[in-house]
């Protein structure tokens, strides 16, 4: 693997702190190695110039349903009753595993697209040795950072199947948990996660936060999703425990699951990810919900909160809700070489890419210090072919 060297870009490292204007970034064997002005690359090594560009970390997605994009704006009027009812129901069991590779590849490109480059993607379809290795071999051919959220119940032997495949798509639960199905059940799997050091993630309104403590198993290596009706006290328990959160506020104000937990997480100590979740009635990026997230708390604490605060949500503290944030979500030494590049925007800075970024300024996007987009274009995947392609599955399961 050459050294990549960006040039002169503006760089924002995504942690809320200061930024970097006309500095430079060497990445080495997929590993940031420098971040400053004036820094030289060995011989052969690909140069980009990045001047009048913002260099920040690839954008995580904490919680999303990959396998839900050939469904792209189906459900624009649907309940979450709807949405269990029917993308749950008979789309979800209608999926073969040929339909879950490609429907996972055609997520995966419209993410890099976006500059996501890591998902957490909770993917209902690993339902069979053969579901599971069809979503694990979209995530490596498409090159993009993934944590594969198992939903069989044989989440050891299933995890390991995942780990047969690069170390950039690895495995985690994704668990019905305390509040929708077996507290006991729940129970083993939390600490079955733990053990094993892996992310356990489950949809929660906000019980499952006291029935998780109360065992002694909220942690960081859970990832509780939504939390829309949690206390002040939950809140509490969650920034005393450090657990992970992913709040996904378009689809939560889209559908009314309520208002989003993000500022009273805030407020706590706590600090949320953020997440896509299901593209049949949201964006496939997260400028959105970072946009939405600002929005919303501008109003909710009647203060002029700054754009560039918001940033963190949508990188490490995303990371750290599912356990990769000491190898990705700023932009340091020693961290994974997973970026984005952000062109257009005549004032560059973190809060410009919160207020004003979207998939069409994502102009280069580096994963495990491999180019996958650039100059605004996929390298290795069509996009167009890719939706046309689902275009035949995307009727079939609907029908």
């Amino acid at each position: 693997m050459t050294q990549i060297l960006i040039k002169g870009g503006h760089v924002a490292a995504g942690d809320g702190g200061t930024e970097l204007p006309e500095t430079d970034v060497l990445i080495d064997d997929g590993v940031i190695t420098s971040v400053a002005p004036g820094v030289n690359g060995a011989p052969g090594a690909t140069v980009i110039d990045a001047a009048g560009m913002i260099v920040m970390p690839g954008l995580v997605d904490s919680h999303r349903h990959v396998w839900q994009a050939p469904l792209r704006g189906v459900g624009a009027d649907m309940t979450l009753p709807d949405y269990l009812a029917t993308v749950l129901g008979p789309i979800l069991t209608g999926y073969t595993p040929q339909d879950a590779g490609l429907a996972t590849l055609l997520g995966a490109a419209e993410a890099l697209d976006a500059g996501i480059t890591t998902v957490f993607d909770w993917s209902n379809t690993t339902t069979t040795e053969a579901h599971t290795d069809a979503v694990r071999d979209a995530f490596a051919a498409a090159g993009i950072r993934a944590v594969v959220g198992l939903v069989h119940p044989d989440h050891e032997a299933y995890a390991r199947r995942v780990q047969r495949g690069p170390a950039t798509v690895t495995a985690g639960f994704a668990i019905a948990g305390m509040e929708y199905g077996d507290h006991d059940d729940t129970v083993r799997s939390v600490r079955l996660a733990r053990d094993m050091g892996v992310t356990v993630t489950m949809h929660a309104g906000g019980p499952a936060v006291r029935a998780l403590y109360d065992v002694g198993l909220l942690g960081p290596h859970v990832n509780l999703v939504h939390l829309n009706g949690m206390t002040a006290d939950d809140a509490k328990m969650l920034a005393e425990t450090g657990a992970g959160v992913t709040v996904t506020p378009v689809v939560e104000g889209t559908m009314g699951h309520g208002a989003s937990a993000y500022g009273r997480l805030w407020d706590a100590g706590a600090r949320a990810g953020l997440g896509t979740d299901v593209v049949v009635n949201a964006p496939v990026d997260l400028f959105e919900p970072m946009r939405d997230t600002l929005r919303t708390e501008r109003l909710r604490t009647a203060t002029m909160l700054p754009a560039g605060a918001i940033l963190p949500a949508a990188t490490v503290d995303s990371a750290r809700a599912i356990g990769l944030d000491h190898i990705i979500g700023t932009v340091e030494v020693g961290k994974r070489a997973d970026l984005i590049l952000l062109d257009g925007l005549p004032a560059p800075s973190a809060a410009a890419a919160v207020a004003n970024g979207s998939r069409a300024d994502v102009h280069t996007v580096i994963v495990e210090g491999r180019i996958v987009k650039r100059d605004g274009r996929l390298v290795d995947l069509d996009l167009a072919a890719l939706r046309r392609a689902s275009r035949a599955l995307a009727q079939r399961v609907l029908r």
